[in-house]
C-alpha cells in the first residue's frame, strides 16, 4: 500500500514539474513575442468609406515589429471618433491617412445641399462649419417636432455676401483642427455677420424629407447647435441639468 501511495506521488510531482516547465515556457514565449511584435489598432469588421468609427469597432492585433508601418496607428482612443476616408477591411491595420477628423465633405451615402431660406424659421447664430446640429420641423397647426434622431453636419454657413461666416483672425476651423476649444469659443463669440444660407451634409431620404415638409411653406426648419461638435457635455452647456 505504501509502494502504490510513494508511486502515486512520484507520477502527481512529475506532472507538476511537467506544468511548471510549460507555464514557465509558455511565459517566456509571451514576452518574447511582446518583445518582437507591437499591437496595432484594426477594424474588427469591414468599415465602409464616410463611416464615423466606434470604440466598439475596433481591436487590436499584434504583427512583427519589423514590418510596422508609421502610418499605422496603435492608440484605439485616437482613432475613435474619426471618419473613414476610404474602406477599411476586417483586421487591416488601420493608416493615418486612411481616417479623418473633419467632416466638411458629404459621407459616401450624403451629399452637400443649400437648404433654400424660405425653408427657414431660425438658425442658431452660433453655428459654423463643421457643427453638428439638431434639426426641428415647425408647422402651423400642428407641434413642432425633431426631425431626425441623428445629428446633421454643417458643411458651410454663409453671408449675403457669399462669404463663409468666421472669425478671420482666429478661424474655428483652425481651433477645431488644434482641439482648441477656448479658441473655438472665442470665434463663434466674435465672428460678425448673419447667416443668410447654410448648407448641410444629408442623405437623399433627409433631403426629400424636409422637402416634403417645407415646399409648400407648411413647415419650416429650426436649426439647432448640438453641444456634440465641441464634444462637450450637455450639462456643462447649461442644456443636461
Amino acid at each position: 500500500m505504501s509502494r502504490k501511495r510513494s508511486a502515486g506521488i512520484s507520477v502527481a510531482a512529475a506532472l507538476l514539474s511537467v506544468s511548471v516547465v510549460y507555464g514557465l515556457f509558455h511565459m517566456q514565449r509571451l514576452q518574447l513575442e511582446k518583445q518582437e511584435t507591437v499591437a496595432v489598432v484594426v477594424p474588427k469588421r469591414f468599415i465602409e468609406a464616410g463611416k464615423r468609427l466606434e470604440m466598439e469597432d475596433l481591436i487590436y492585433r499584434r504583427m512583427p515589429r519589423d514590418t510596422l508601418d508609421k502610418d499605422m496607428l496603435l492608440d484605439a482612443s485616437a482613432v475613435a471618433g474619426m471618419e473613414t476616408v476610404v474602406p477599411l477591411g476586417t483586421n487591416e491595420p488601420i493608416l493615418a491617412w486612411k481616417i479623418n477628423r473633419y467632416r466638411l465633405l458629404p459621407a459616401g451615402s450624403e451629399s452637400t445641399f443649400q437648404i433654400p431660406r424660405e425653408y427657414v424659421r431660425s438658425i442658431s447664430n452660433g453655428i459654423r462649419a463643421g457643427d453638428k446640429v439638431t434639426l426641428y420641423v415647425s408647422g402651423e397647426g400642428e407641434p413642432s417636432r425633431r426631425l431626425f434622431e441623428e445629428l446633421v453636419t454643417v458643411a458651410s454657413v454663409k453671408s449675403s455676401g457669399n462669404t463663409e461666416i468666421d472669425n478671420m483672425q482666429n478661424s474655428n476651423l483652425l481651433s477645431l483642427a488644434d482641439d482648441d476649444k477656448a479658441r473655438m469659443y472665442a470665434s463663434r463669440r466674435d465672428a460678425n455677420g448673419m447667416i443668410d444660407y447654410i448648407n448641410l451634409n444629408l442623405t437623399e431620404p433627409q433631403w426629400l424629407l424636409i422637402d416634403g415638409y417645407c415646399k409648400e411653406g407648411a413647415g419650416k426648419l429650426v436649426i439647432a447647435f448640438s453641444p456634440e461638435s465641441l464634444n462637450v457635455p450637455a450639462e456643462r452647456t447649461g442644456e443636461g441639468s
